[in-house]
């Protein structure tokens, strides 16, 4: 229930060609920063403006005068990157994407129609098609004890490799305002979690997370 084939459409994304030959949608986080330069020189000067060093907007993109956009980074076709947004790099912003006022990303892939609209920390992270976190909803990507990210299923433990290491968020999984997603958290597609949860863990397909012993699928 949680690879890259469960999880994510890829038909959805500019950075398909990122997951070939994974299993494992975390296992590209390495691998992000490189595939944006590369992906980058590759595209139409006509329909991608190159802002400074590898960075490559697209020019029906919004983007808001007060963001920070740093790099590498590319932003896609209609995507909107408002207020005061900061992108630290390693970020690719897809097709008609909303990166919010004062939402942080950070080595993150935002597949189309994802959103981030309002207060939102997005680090090490995969966000699938149509994901919508809700206001002041974060990914915590770091233990407090700093070692290495374990994605856990009941008594199943996937080792990473990684320290850092977010959400994966499936197609249409729906996040509820001010909740945290705490290191490895795995979402399956169209999960959803209540208001100020605190999630770890997986969360089947379909899954609605009310609490940590409280996930019913829904109907």
């Amino acid at each position: 229930m949680y690879t890259i084939n469960d999880l994510l459409d890829l038909s959805k994304t500019i950075a398909a060609p990122l997951f070939g030959g994974k299993t494992y949608p975390w296992e590209i986080l390495a691998d992000i920063n490189d595939y944006i330069i590369a992906l980058g020189s590759t595209l139409p000067e006509e329909e991608y403006e190159k802002r400074g060093e590898n960075v490559w907007i697209a020019r029906d993109a919004e983007v808001f005068p007060s963001a920070y956009i740093g790099s590498p980074c590319i932003i896609d076709h209609g995507a909107q990157v408002r207020h005061c947004a900061f992108i630290r790099g390693s970020a690719i912003v897809g097709k008609n994407a909303v990166v919010g006022n004062s939402t942080e990303l950070k080595n993150v892939i935002l597949f189309d129609n994802v959103q981030t609209p309002h207060y939102n920390y997005v680090g090490d992270s995969i966000l699938g098609y149509k994901a919508h976190m809700g206001a002041g909803s974060i990914t915590s990507n770091v233990k407090s004890d700093k070692t290495l990210v374990v994605i856990k299923n009941g008594d199943e433990l996937i080792e990473t490799g990684r320290k850092k290491v977010g959400a994966i968020l499936g197609d249409c999984v729906e996040i509820g305002c001010n909740s945290v997603l705490n290191p490895g958290t795995v979402l399956g597609r169209r999960a959803s979690v209540y208001p100020t949860s605190c999630v770890r863990g997986v969360v089947p397909e379909d899954g609605i997370y009310k609490a940590k012993d409280d996930i019913v699928i829904r109907k």
